[in-house]
């Protein structure tokens, strides 16, 4: 089975290169998705003992949800990373905050490397976050990572996320984090 070709989005970094969005197929890619969800780095994924089966079943699940959707990111063509969006008035954060419209959830996970770049996951979190504001449709960025995950409560800041407080969710205690288009969009000129 051939992977989906159909780019989405595509934003260039002055020094990393193109990266680019398309859809996540959970067929043709789950044997990808396996390698990056298990590994030990992905350990916030919470899929570290997921069969090639069960990830699968996984991302069946979330691309035909109404409100959830997934996808691969691209560096040079390459897979390497995958991206999640969904509407938190309906998933994952019902009841936990009072979703505005033009709120979209978001999680990111970087692929797993030997050889890791210098400015890599910054850029590709500018790359989601570039896209889903793409959208004029969203307004907000909403993201719930683990409070333990203080890696990427760094790079949440440095891309405009400012945390509200924690919330529990059966399976972890969260940063309620939020981040306006004007907010990226003032880290994107800082970094110019």
């Amino acid at each position: 089975m051939s992977t989906p070709t159909e780019i989405l989005f595509t934003r260039t970094d002055a020094v990393l290169g193109t990266f680019a969005i398309r859809p996540l197929d959970p067929f043709a890619d789950a044997e990808l998705l396996h390698g990056w969800v298990t590994d030990p780095k992905a350990a916030f994924w919470m899929m570290q003992d997921a069969t090639l089966t069960e990830v699968e079943r996984e991302y069946v699940r979330i691309t035909t949800h109404e409100h959830h959707q997934a996808f691969i990111g691209l560096h040079e063509g390459r897979p390497a990373f995958l991206m999640e969006s969904y509407d938190p008035a309906h998933l994952e954060l019902v009841g936990l905050y009072d979703a505005e419209p033009g709120d979209v959830g978001m999680h990111f996970l970087v692929a797993p490397t030997d050889t890791p770049v210098s400015g890599f996951t910054r850029a590709v979190i500018t790359t989601v976050m570039a896209s889903l504001f793409a959208d004029p449709a969203n307004l907000r960025v909403v993201v719930e990572p683990d409070v333990r995950n203080k890696a990427v409560h760094a790079l949440n800041e440095a891309v405009g996320f400012v945390p509200e407080r924690e919330v529990v969710k059966p399976e972890k205690t969260a940063l309620l984090s939020f981040c306006t288009r004007e907010q990226f969009e003032a880290t994107q000129q800082e970094s110019i």
